[in-house]
């Protein structure tokens, strides 16, 4: 079963990111929104692990967070995707379930 895992908090915050990735099956993907758009930073804390789960899991963000927080998505690591909110509705069709990382 397919998983479309939802991080809302900074990976300076919580452990749902870390916690997330170590439980996310390689059919799943992850999608970065409100503070947890930090971990797609390139050299933040959490670049390297976010390098590493690319390999098994499709990365997305949501682009209206990084706008809302004055990201530029240059400094984003390559490999994640950025979608808006009707990408991120059809992100939840596209999985068999979601699951949201409080």
């Amino acid at each position: 079963m397919s998983v479309l895992h939802i991080v809302n908090k900074s990976p300076y915050d919580r452990y749902s990111l870390d916690t997330c990735l170590r439980l996310a099956r390689p059919d799943s993907a992850v999608l970065l929104i409100e503070d947890g758009i930090y971990a797609a930073l390139k050299n933040a804390a959490a670049s390297e692990r976010v390098q590493q789960a690319l390999e098994n899991h499709q990365i997305y963000a949501l682009e209206p967070d990084l706008q809302a927080r004055g990201i530029n998505p240059d400094n984003m690591i390559d490999g994640i995707s950025l979608v808006d909110y009707d990408g991120f509705v059809k992100l939840t069709t596209d999985y068999d379930k979601s699951q949201s990382w409080l």
